[in-house]
């Protein structure tokens, strides 16, 4: 059986309907991820959103009084 689905943090969301397998039966996964995905996220930022990310990401250590302590 071969299912679509969608990571959201450690939660798979199914894209499909499985009727077959009852509730709380155990399943194992073999992951494959989909090259059609990896392009939409590798592309959906634009450079000035990938630049205010980043921006905001090395702000993030901005006034910490004791930040040159703890890089001593």
């Amino acid at each position: 059986m071969r299912i679509r689905g969608v990571k959201r943090g450690q939660i798979i969301e199914l894209l499909e309907q499985i009727n077959e397998i009852p509730d709380g039966q155990e399943i194992i996964v073999d992951l494959k991820i989909s090259a059609t995905s990896i392009e939409q996220t590798k592309h959906s930022l634009t450079d000035s959103e990938r630049l205010a990310r980043l921006n905001k990401l090395f702000g993030a250590w901005k006034d910490q009084p004791d930040l040159i302590e703890i890089f001593k």
